[in-house]
């Protein structure tokens, strides 16, 4: 069972839930939940919120929140990976590929990328293709782009 609420951003509506581990999810409009998952704020998803609205405002750079993730060896490094991409930085899948020691597996990156339950709090937006062009995104590439613009200027 699961809490979750949703917020206004300037990407539009997200959706955040945690277990009372930590946060599991970060998704872009509206999702539907489990029927056993309870809308409503908790001390946790209140934390998440403040932090995500201070990001947007570009006050926040890192986030300070538990996660509580499920996926496998491969999934977890990869988002272990991209949440050592600094604030207003990009990477490539190759880039990524290489630092979780698999320099062959660009793909394996996008896809485990894909499956990035917190998008913005695990930064797979600053993930982009080989030639510097921005690809794939669960929020959209406007999404992407918008959230790249806002680091770059609050760098």
């Amino acid at each position: 069972m699961k809490n979750y609420i949703y917020i206004g951003s300037a990407i539009g509506i997200l959706g955040i839930a945690e277990d009372r581990m930590g946060i599991t999810d970060l998704v872009f409009g509206r999702k539907s939940f489990e029927a056993d998952d309870i809308e409503g704020e908790t001390p946790l998803l209140k934390k998440a919120k403040e932090q995500l609205q201070e990001y947007f405002m570009g006050k926040r750079k890192e986030f300070d929140l538990p996660l509580s993730l499920y996926g496998t060896e491969f999934q977890i490094k990869d988002w272990n990976a991209l949440k050592e991409i600094p604030y207003g930085e990009t990477r490539t899948y190759g880039q990524i590929a290489q630092q979780i020691g698999n320099p062959k597996a660009c793909r394996a990156v996008g896809l485990a990328n894909n499956r990035n339950p917190v998008s913005i709090i695990i930064p797979c937006h600053r993930v982009i293709g080989a030639n510097g062009r921005l690809v794939g995104y669960g929020g959209g590439l406007d999404a992407k782009e918008k959230l790249l613009a806002l680091e770059k200027s609050n760098k």
